[in-house]
């Protein structure tokens, strides 16, 4: 079965082109830099140059037919979205740039409007700046408490003062995967438990909905937003997902064309969801792109997503467990069950950015430093880390490629 697996993903590696170059050392390229960006398939690149070849026309204002296509296509792409993450309408998803922008919304729209003094927001040890910063920000503007679960040794959320944690809370906001040590949120326990307390629940969505099939109705989230990049779609494109309910009664993010009804000098009424919250001509080629996107991965399954990277995260962490002996640290959760197909270490005395370098001329992609969790980093006590970060088209050749790049360092560092 994991053979089956592997060769499967070498197949679809090759729908990826990036994937076919060597590197300018003729090395052979082994990505490993998922969690930051994907590859992107033939498929998606085609529907982009499509797009542009065939249909470029402004939207929803047009009679014309080009217009009409462009339209037919932009809003397909957000039924696709919607499909993907079984939103129970294409009217609850909203176009964003990426998911920074999608809890930006959220912040602005329904954070400025709903928080006073005396309430609180939740969130996490483990975030992204971007799922932090801004409910810094919203805490300040609005004399709102910003309080935190905490993490144990592994990365795993601490839960037993979850109900005094909530006490208060109009809103917690977590990610579902942290990108740095790859812990899985137990949202199955903290979204029923928030729900109760009377909080809302916004999840960061960007490293999970790649990897996993997510269901935001069986979730019963009320917010969730991702990136397109980080799931084989181009970048500048992602979604917020929104009960309608919860959109229908928040103003608008940003003000312009397209997201009004009506206009006069005195007064503005709004349009209806989603374009309420799309002010301006919108990045229309980029979603028709992640539609193609959401289309590649549907065709893979993304029940066999999570199986290979599960696999092949076993893999690299048996392949890499010799190297413990010689000062190797890896961070995360123990289990695969508590962990994504991401794996954050050190090397002996290697800084970290000096070992990503070593490992690229071997032609091995990871990434090195705080990988926007500086306050994380700073808690664990970690300078910064290198992290590998697995994917549909990576392989157990990948794996190998990173554990002989690691013995290289090795030697170069003399490392015993």
């Amino acid at each position: 079965m994991i053979a089956e697996a592997n060769s499967r993903a070498a197949q679809l590696a090759r729908d990826f082109p990036l994937l076919a170059q060597p590197t300018s050392r003729g090395k052979r390229l082994a990505y490993l830099d998922s969690a930051a960006t994907s590859q992107k398939p033939q498929a998606v690149i085609d529907a982009l140059v499509h797009y542009y070849t065939h249909d470029n026309a402004n939207i929803h204002r047009g009679v014309y037919e080009l217009a009409e296509r462009a339209t037919d296509a932009f809003e397909g792409a957000r039924a696709k979205v919607a499909r993907f993450v079984n939103a129970a309408e294409a009217a609850e998803i909203v176009w964003t740039r990426n998911t920074t922008e999608g809890i930006n919304l959220v912040s602005f729209s329904w954070g400025l409007a709903n928080l006073k003094p005396g309430d609180a927001i939740l969130t996490t040890r483990l975030e992204h700046h971007s799922n932090l910063v801004p409910w810094q920000l919203l805490a300040a503007k609005t004399g709102a408490e910003l309080r935190f679960i905490d993490i144990d040794a592994d990365g795993l959320h601490v839960l037993d003062d979850l109900d005094v944690k909530l006490r208060g809370v109009k809103l917690v906001a977590l990610s579902h995967v942290s990108n740095t040590l790859g812990t899985i949120a137990p949202l199955d326990v903290i979204v029923p438990r928030a729900h109760a307390a009377g909080a809302l629940v916004l999840v960061d969505g960007a490293q999970s909905v790649p990897h996993f099939a997510v269901d935001v109705r069986a979730l019963d989230v009320d917010f969730f937003t991702a990136s397109g990049h980080k799931m084989c779609g181009p970048t500048g494109i992602g979604f917020l997902y929104g009960k309608r309910a919860l959109l229908e009664a928040m103003p608008p993010f940003l003000t312009g064309g397209d997201m009004i009804r009506e206009v006069g000098y005195e007064r503005t009424t709004f349009n209806e969801l989603p374009w309420k919250f799309e002010a301006g001509t919108s990045n229309i080629a980029d979603a028709v792109a992640l539609g193609a996107a959401v289309e590649y991965l549907e065709g893979v399954g993304m029940d066999w997503v999570a199986a290979h990277e599960r696999a092949l995260t076993a893999y690299a962490l048996e392949r890499l467990a010799p190297f413990v002996a010689r000062g190797l640290e890896i961070y995360g959760p123990k289990r695969l069950v508590d962990r994504s197909g991401v794996i954050s270490f050190n090397f002996a005395d290697i800084h970290a950015h000096d070992l990503a370098s070593i490992l690229d001329t071997e032609g091995v992609c990871v990434r090195a430093g705080h990988h926007c969790t500086m306050p994380l980093m700073e808690k664990m006590g970690w300078p910064a880390t290198a992290r590998a970060s697995f994917y549909l088209y990576n392989t157990e050749q990948d794996v190998d490629q990173l554990t002989s790049a690691l013995e290289r360092a090795a030697a170069l560092f003399k490392v015993a």
